[in-house]
């Protein structure tokens, strides 16, 4: 099995021409093997299956089948449906704010000498803490999924600011050539507050999403100008997830080829880390020209550590 270029994915990070997708499994990385997620006394984040079954109990989920209990999207809705989408964000507030260990990963990620866009679709915070553990400034940018009266508009914390600037996604102005950004393309959980407390997790959410980014209003137009000079690195994302290939689709046009010169055209390399991906898996993502790599999150965090030295 052929291992990553590790040498060429750490020279153009520590260049800042590498762009980390961080999805639902990057949260999992350094989580005990088989250790089974206690919601009485988390140690560690909830898996999107475990906490779709949790949500499935409390509300007495109406059907036993499994594809539709470890449906977080379906299972969520009908959570809203049933309780109020307060409630609902409340509850997932409950669950995923506590004192998480910080991963291997995100520790990594935030000691690349390099400014970086890097963007996730996680609702926990360990990418930022790892950040300002390392003593790293950083702005935060956040798709307000829960508040309507923002919809066609982003928030923007610059670095050290305790409170948000809305900004319509193509006016957001930074220079990041000389700042790193944390775009949590589908919302957040704040620490500190509820009142910024935003979640892009029900079907109806990514209906929403999914729209926006079809008018090109979800993902701000100087991250996509950003994104074409660079390499992709997914981490953490199953194509299995149908939002996810429709995201991808929506950003087939930053894996165009790149035009080098007169004469010279080639598309910029990309690469996803998946452990044990399916054929189906390797299809999608070699279509999209992502070179994907089997391996687990953790085996990667630590060569590419020995890269960096």
């Amino acid at each position: 099995m052929a291992e990553p270029p590790y040498g060429v994915i750490w020279n153009r990070m520590k260049s800042g021409k590498v762009v980390p997708f961080l999805g639902a499994g990057a949260s999992m990385a350094g989580r005990p093997s088989g250790a089974p997620w206690d919601p009485k006394n988390p140690s560690f984040l909830p898996s999107g299956r475990e906490l779709s079954n949790f949500l499935a109990s409390e509300t007495m989920f109406p059907s036993e089948y499994p594809g539709d209990r470890d449906d977080l999207a379906k299972v969520t809705s009908y959570y809203a449906d049933i309780s109020g989408r307060r409630t609902l964000r409340e509850r997932l507030r409950e669950v995923l704010n506590h004192p998480y260990q910080i991963g291997e990963l995100h520790t990594f990620l935030a000691s690349v000498p390099a400014h970086q866009v890097i963007v996730a679709t996680n609702y926990d915070t360990l990418l930022e803490q790892a950040f300002r553990k390392a003593g790293k400034p950083y702005d935060l940018v956040i798709y307000p999924a829960d508040r309507k009266d923002i919809a066609n508009a982003v928030l923007w914390w610059p670095h050290g600011k305790t409170e948000p600037v809305i900004k319509a996604p193509n006016d957001l102005d930074l220079d990041l050539e000389k700042t790193t950004v944390i775009y949590k393309m589908h919302g957040t959980l704040e620490p500190d507050t509820d009142t910024w407390d935003n979640f892009v997790i029900t079907e109806e959410d990514y209906v929403e999403f999914l729209s926006r980014m079809t008018a090109n209003t979800a993902i701000p137009a100087i991250f996509y100008d950003h994104f074409r000079e660079r390499s992709f690195l997914f981490l953490g994302y199953s194509l299995s997830d149908w939002n996810l290939r429709v995201i991808l689709k929506n950003l087939s046009k930053c894996f165009s080829p790149k035009r080098g010169g007169d004469q010279d055209e080639e598309t910029l390399p990309s690469w996803a880390i998946q452990f044990k991906p399916s054929e189906l898996a390797r299809r999608l993502w070699e279509k999209r020209n992502v070179s994907i790599f089997d391996l687990t999150l953790d085996e990667f965090t630590l060569k590419m550590k020995q890269q960096g030295g």
